[in-house]
């Protein structure tokens, strides 16, 4: 790819990470510009952003109204094209509720709303976003959420594992998975998946704040930056426009 990748980023009533998110592209130095949530095409784009905050003031359920949105049609039809969606925090929770990956976001088993830097093993790095990363190894990410223990029934969790598409984890710094290392209670430890394809990645932790040593590290860099490498390996398409 010659020129810098362009990426939508979706903004929902009561996001607040979008500027985060643009902020990292910018250190990145790609093109990105937000999609407001009633908008119905994404325009000429590489990859889709759904960014953390409170879409739609998390009535019923976290992202239950977000996934009924205009801009969640054509987000849906990119991802079946094989176009790259991340989903972080209230991203996540969108994705699940679209049905884009399986299982729910559930409140935090200790009820409490958690904001800190989390060690995260990785597992599987593959697809559009974790291709830069090693398995096994560990990452520091922000997490800041009071929904984010991820739940499924126990075949779903089975096959995730089977096939793969569990690809972050909660962890020590020593990247054991323990109890005590899992920050909300999700089954299994489980931080982020991606689907079969490897194009639609979700997770709780926000890469978009770890872009600057400033500011704790630059962990969420490389998860991003995989994807300019990932484009590079894709067979030529005509652009597209959704």
């Amino acid at each position: 790819m010659s020129r810098a990748p362009r990426v939508a980023v979706a903004v929902f009533p009561g996001t607040w990470s979008e500027r985060d998110f643009l902020h990292a592209a910018s250190v990145l130095g790609w093109d990105a510009r937000p999609v407001w949530h009633t908008e119905g095409e994404l325009g000429n784009v590489d990859a889709v952003v759904l960014p953390g905050g409170f879409a739609h003031g998390d009535h019923l359920r976290t992202g239950a109204i977000a996934r009924f949105s205009p801009v969640m049609h054509a987000v849906e039809a990119f991802a079946d094209a094989g176009g790259p969606v991340l989903g972080s925090c209230n991203g996540f929770q969108i994705l699940c509720e679209a049905g884009m990956l399986p299982g729910v976001l559930l409140r935090n088993d200790h009820l409490q709303f958690r904001c800190d830097w989390q060690t995260l093993r990785v597992e599987h790095p593959a697809g559009a976003w974790l291709g830069d990363l090693s398995d096994g190894e560990t990452i520091r990410l922000p997490i800041s959420h009071g929904e984010g223990r991820y739940h499924a029934d126990e075949a779903t969790l089975d096959d995730l594992e089977r096939t793969g598409l569990v690809v972050l984890r909660y962890a020590d710094a020593a990247g054991a998975v323990t109890p005590e290392a899992n920050p909300n209670g999700s089954l299994r430890s489980i931080a982020g998946i991606v689907n079969p394809r490897g194009n639609v990645l979700g997770l709780m932790p926000h890469p978009e704040r770890a872009a600057e040593t400033e500011v704790g590290g630059t962990d969420g860099l490389r998860i991003l930056a995989s994807l300019e490498r990932w484009l590079v390996a894709q067979p030529a398409a005509p652009e597209r426009r959704l």
